[in-house]
C-alpha cells in the first residue's frame, strides 16, 4: 500500500497527488507546523520536509524523501518511462522558481519581510523571475503540451504562486494560459488548496 504524506497547499505534494490521480493511495494530510504532526514527520523523516511517501509490499517497507526521488522511484515501480534530459531540466526550472518562492514565502510567515537591498532576497527575486520568464518562452514554444509530470509540476508552481500571491504574474501571458487550459481537469480540482 502507497502512504503519500504532506499537506493539501505544498505544490510538491500536489503535484504528486495529481500525478497518482489513478493510483491507489493513501493520502495523509498533516498539518505540519502542529506539535502532533511534527512529531509524526520527524519520528518517520529527519529532513521532516513534505512530502514522503511509504510503500509497503510483500512485507517491506521502503520510505522515499524528496517529491523527485518519489517521482522517480514510482516511474521506475509502475514501469513508466524515465524523463528525458529536457524534462529534467524543465524541473529543474520549476523546482528553482519553487525553492526560492518557498523560502520567501517561510520568512514572510516568519515576519521578515523582503528587503530588496539584502543579498538573499535580491538572488530568490531574481531567479524567480528569471525562471518564470523562461518557462513562459517555453510554454509559447509548446514545450508543455503533453499533460505529462513536469507539465503538472509546472501547473502547481503557477497555481501555488496564485493561491498565495506569491508573484507579480502581469506579461506572463503563455504561462496563465496554460494554467487556465487546464484548471478544470478532474485530478486538479480535486487537489485544489483552496478548498
Amino acid at each position: 500500500m502507497l502512504k503519500l504524506y504532506g499537506s493539501t497547499t505544498s505544490p510538491y505534494v500536489r503535484r504528486l497527488r495529481i500525478w497518482l490521480a489513478n493510483t491507489e493511495h493513501e493520502f495523509i494530510n498533516l498539518l505540519i507546523f502542529s506539535d502532533q504532526d511534527r512529531e509524526l514527520l520527524a519520528a518517520k523523516n529527519p529532513t521532516m520536509k513534505i512530502p514522503m511517501l511509504e510503500d509497503e509490499s510483500d512485507g517491506e517497507l521502503q520510505v522515499i524523501f524528496d517529491s523527485r526521488v518519489i517521482f522517480r522511484y514510482l516511474s521506475a515501480k509502475f514501469s513508466d518511462p524515465s524523463l528525458s534530459w529536457d524534462q529534467e531540466n524543465q524541473l529543474t526550472l520549476i523546482d528553482a522558481a519553487n525553492d526560492s518562492l518557498v523560502q520567501m514565502f517561510i520568512l514572510s510567515n516568519s515576519d521578515i519581510q523582503a528587503d530588496e537591498d539584502k543579498l538573499f532576497f535580491k538572488l530568490q527575486k531574481e531567479r524567480v523571475n528569471a525562471v518564470l520568464v523562461h518557462l513562459n518562452e517555453m510554454v509559447a514554444d509548446k514545450q508543455f503540451v503533453s499533460w505529462n509530470y513536469p507539465a503538472i509540476c509546472l501547473y502547481c508552481l503557477i497555481d501555488w504562486i496564485e493561491f498565495r500571491n506569491l508573484h507579480n504574474m502581469q506579461g506572463l501571458t503563455d504561462l496563465l494560459a496554460f494554467h487556465d487550459d487546464n484548471t478544470q481537469r478532474i485530478e486538479v480540482t480535486a487537489t485544489d488548496p483552496r478548498k
